[in-house]
C-alpha cells in the first residue's frame, strides 16, 4: 500500500508539499498541486482521514442524539439530517438518550471525545450541564437544538408549531360538536408537551368552551403511557381526544377496547402525527401530519450554515403541519346527524 512518502517521492516534492495539498493547510502553486493530484492518482493513495481530520481540526462527523430511534417519528427525521449532511460532506453518528439526562451527558462528552464538527439534539427534559456547556464553547462545536427548547442554551433550534398543531386538531373535534374533548399530553418536562397544552387550552377558550382538569391527563410519549392514560381518561367519560403523538395513540386505542367503546361512535380522536400505516387502523385515524423530514434537514442546514460561517445570532425555524381528516374524528357521523336534524 502507497504511503505519503512515495507520493512524494513520485511528484517530486517533499512531504510537507503534499500535506499541505491533501489537508489545504498552505498555499501550494498550481503546478505543484497537479503534480501531487496527479501521483495520489497514479498510486491510488488514500490518506488517513483521521490524520488529516486532526490537522485541519475537522473530522467531517455530525453527532446526532435523539430520544428513541425506536419511535416511529424519528427515522425520518434522521434521513432528513442524514440527507443534507452527507451532501455537505459529512458523516453522521447517532445515539439514543431514552431522555435520560445521565445517558445524553455521556454521549455528549463522547461526541466531543471523537471530534465532532457539531451536534444536533432532541434534549431529554432538564438543563445542560453549565460545565459541559463550557466544553462544546471552547471546542468550537456548535449545537442545533431539534424539537424541544432548551431555556439557558444559546443554540439554534427547528422545532414543529407544536402549539398550532394541538390548535388545530382540538378545534377541529370543536366544531365538529363534541363537548367533552380529552386531551391526553407528552413527556413532562419537554417544551413540545408543553406547547401542545397551550393548543389544547387555546382552542378550548376560543369556543368558550371551560377547563375540565378530569379530562387532561399526562403521557410520556410512549404507547404504555397511551394506555394507562386511556384507562384513567375514559373514567371520565370524553366524547372526543386529542392525543399528543402516534405511539400513545395506539395505547389509547387498546383502553378503548378494553372499555368496550367504540371509535368514533362513543370517543372520536385526533393523534399528533401521521405515518403511511395509519390507514391500517379501521376506523382511520384523523392526524395532525407533521413535517419530519423536513425538521431534521432543518436542523442540519442550519449546523452546516453554522459550521462554515461561524459566530452570529442564534436562529429559531419553525415549522407548519397539516390536519389529515379520516374517519377517526366522527366527521361523517357528525354530519349525517346534522343533516338529519335540518
Amino acid at each position: 500500500m502507497p504511503n505519503i512518502y512515495d507520493v512524494a517521492k513520485r511528484a517530486r516534492v517533499s512531504v510537507a508539499t503534499v500535506s499541505a495539498v491533501l489537508n489545504e493547510s498552505a498555499f501550494v502553486s498550481a503546478d505543484l498541486k497537479a503534480r501531487v493530484n496527479a501521483a495520489v492518482a497514479a498510486l491510488r493513495y488514500q490518506p488517513n482521514l483521521l490524520a488529516r481530520g486532526l490537522a485541519k481540526q475537522q473530522s467531517h462527523t455530525i453527532g446526532m442524539i435523539v430520544p428513541d430511534i425506536a419511535n416511529p417519528f424519528f427515522p425520518e427525521v434522521v434521513r432528513g439530517v442524514e440527507d443534507v449532511v452527507r451532501a455537505g460532506g459529512y458523516s453522521l453518528l447517532i445515539a439514543s438518550s431514552d431522555n435520560d439526562l445521565e445517558k445524553e451527558e455521556r454521549y455528549l462528552r463522547l461526541f466531543l471525545a471523537k471530534r465532532v464538527d457539531g451536534v444536533v439534539l432532541t434534549k431529554a427534559p432538564g438543563a445542560l450541564a453549565p460545565d459541559l456547556q463550557r466544553s462544546f464553547t471552547k471546542a468550537g462545536v456548535p449545537i442545533v437544538l431539534l424539537a424541544r427548547a432548551v431555556p439557558g442554551l444559546k443554540a439554534d433550534l427547528v422545532e414543529l408549531d407544536d402549539r398550532e398543531a394541538a390548535h388545530e386538531g382540538v378545534a377541529h373535534l370543536l366544531r365538529l360538536g363534541y363537548s367533552r374533548v380529552g386531551f391526553i399530553g407528552g413527556l413532562h418536562g419537554a417544551s413540545t408537551s408543553r406547547r401542545r397544552l397551550d393548543g389544547y387550552r387555546a382552542a378550548l377558550r376560543e369556543r368558550k368552551r371551560p377547563w375540565r382538569p378530569e379530562l387532561v391527563v399526562e403521557g410520556d410519549f410512549q404507547v404504555d403511557a397511551g394506555y394507562r392514560a386511556g384507562l384513567d381518561l375514559l373514567r371520565a367519560r370524553p366524547d372526543a381526544v386529542f392525543i399528543a403523538n402516534y405511539l400513545m395513540s395506539v395505547g389509547f386505542i387498546a383502553a378503548l377496547q378494553q372499555y368496550r367503546l367504540r371509535c368514533p361512535e362513543d370517543v372520536a380522536i385526533v393523534s399528533c402525527d401521521d405515518h403511511p400505516w395509519v390507514d391500517a387502523f379501521s376506523p382511520r385515524l384523523t392526524t395532525i401530519d407533521l413535517a419530519k423530514r423536513d425538521l431534521g434537514a432543518a436542523a442540519a442546514q442550519l449546523l452546516v450554515q453554522r459550521l462554515s460561517k461561524p459566530g452570529g445570532r442564534q436562529r429559531t425555524v419553525r415549522l407548519k403541519s397539516a390536519l389529515r381528516v379520516r374517519e377517526s374524528c366522527g366527521c361523517g357521523i357528525r354530519r349525517v346527524a346534522a343533516v338529519a336534524g335540518t
